[in-house]
């Protein structure tokens, strides 16, 4: 089952199931897809078959909805934006210490002590990221993104700042999360994502790993509900002026990873702070495919797409360069 949010002709917030690539079938008694988790849990019904239950007779043309720009991102927080935390973790795939050492000018086939920390990190993920059931596995590379205002909306711009050196895509895999009244986190599903970084400033030196994260993102347009497929493959395109000007396969899941996703997970709900009842959560997973990896250049106004078919529709934003607005502290 796949789920979409999205406008009505008239404005208003609803959710419906994907039937096909022209077609959804609206659900009644709910406008998110927060309120149809929330609904599941107090019924105690999987999401899917909460949603099941409130299949309506109305079918829309998924076309259209897409065409008239009426699409939302598949899950938000719509009551608090600040209570969507967005987070991910790095070099989870077993591609991924490629472009990264790259981007840090490092090479394999060295001692462990000569190498760089992102090899050592990366090696460790080989060897314990995907721990046998009831045993911990290593911590993954960790960031934090932003909260709920830097979601955009498929098919709508993804605005890097006037004072980023770079934006460029990043074709990944989100897991979508709530947390129940007990504290207890619940994964919805999952969805593929473009989670946009600045590169530039990360290969400046590692430790801004964390000022090139802080960049608008976006997934969908659909969530899949249930488990993730363990093959995934899926490809990365840039297009510009109606002509792909760079495209690449990638391929996900746990087959293609060195972290389990149970691990990512453990990892990231270990902290109390990220089981706040009533809080939402979209955690990427990781890429090992960059279009900065083969040196190539992003421009206002291309076109990133990014897809795979266990997700339905592609995912396409275009690039956007903030003005230069610069924020003086005032003393109070």
């Amino acid at each position: 089952m796949r789920l979409i949010q999205f406008y009505t002709s008239d404005k208003q917030r609803a959710v419906a199931i994907v039937n096909s690539a022209d077609s959804v079938t609206v659900l009644h008694s709910v406008s998110s897809v927060y309120q149809l988790a929330q609904l599941a849990l107090s019924n105690q019904l999987s999401l899917q078959q909460q949603s099941l239950a409130l299949k309506s007779d109305t079918t829309l043309s998924y076309t259209d909805i897409i065409q008239q720009q009426r699409l939302l991102p598949p899950y938000d927080h719509p009551d608090d934006a600040a209570h969507l935390l967005i987070t991910g973790t790095g070099l989870t795939h077993l591609g991924s210490a490629d472009t990264r050492a790259t981007m840090h000018a490092q090479t394999s086939g060295k001692a462990d002590s000569e190498l760089t920390d992102t090899m050592k990190m990366f090696k460790l993920g080989v060897e314990g990221g995907k721990p046998a059931a009831g045993q911990q596995g290593v911590q993954p590379e960790w960031f934090y993104k932003g909260d709920g205002s830097i979601v955009v909306a498929p098919g709508a711009a993804l605005t890097s700042p006037a004072f980023a050196l770079d934006g460029g895509e990043e074709p990944e895999i989100a897991g979508l999360y709530l947390i129940g009244p007990q504290g207890q986190p619940y994964r919805l599903g999952f969805a593929i994502g473009n989670e946009f970084s600045d590169h530039k400033t990360e290969r400046q030196n590692y430790l801004y790993l964390a000022h090139s994260k802080l960049r608008p993102c976006s997934f969908g347009p659909e969530l899949l509900v249930g488990e993730l497929p363990a093959d995934i493959r899926g490809h990365s395109r840039i297009i510009r002026n109606g002509e792909t000007v760079w495209q690449k396969p990638f391929v996900s899941g746990e087959q293609n990873m060195s972290h389990s996703i149970a691990n990512l997970e453990a990892h990231h709900f270990k902290y109390r702070q990220f089981c706040r009842p009533g809080d939402a959560h979209v955690h990427f997973f990781g890429t090992a495919t960059l279009s900065f990896g083969d040196g190539f250049e992003t421009q206002a106004g291309d076109v990133f797409e990014i897809g795979a078919a266990p997700f339905g529709q592609p995912l396409q934003n275009t690039l956007a360069i903030d003005n230069d607005v610069s924020v003086q502290v005032k003393a109070l």
